[in-house]
């Protein structure tokens, strides 16, 4: 995938600047915020805010700007 974000329209980017994922320890769908400047691809450890239960979350952006965030327990 790509590392930059410079084919992205800029106007697209800010209308996606979070997105969600669910815990895959209490089911809550957790809102988060999306660095875009952080690339296309990206994975980081989150703690679930209701359960404190890490995750491990993945953030895609395709083309046209559309964000895609999936996780899974650590």
């Amino acid at each position: 995938m790509y590392d930059d974000l410079d084919d992205i329209d800029d106007s697209m980017m800010e209308l996606n600047d979070e997105a969600s994922y669910v815990c895959g320890s209490c089911g809550e769908d957790i809102v988060v915020p999306v660095d875009n400047s952080e690339g296309r691809d990206q994975q980081y450890v989150e703690d679930c805010p209701v359960c404190c239960c890490p995750n491990v979350i993945y953030v895609e952006i395709d083309q046209d700007g559309f964000i895609n965030v999936r996780s899974h327990l650590e």
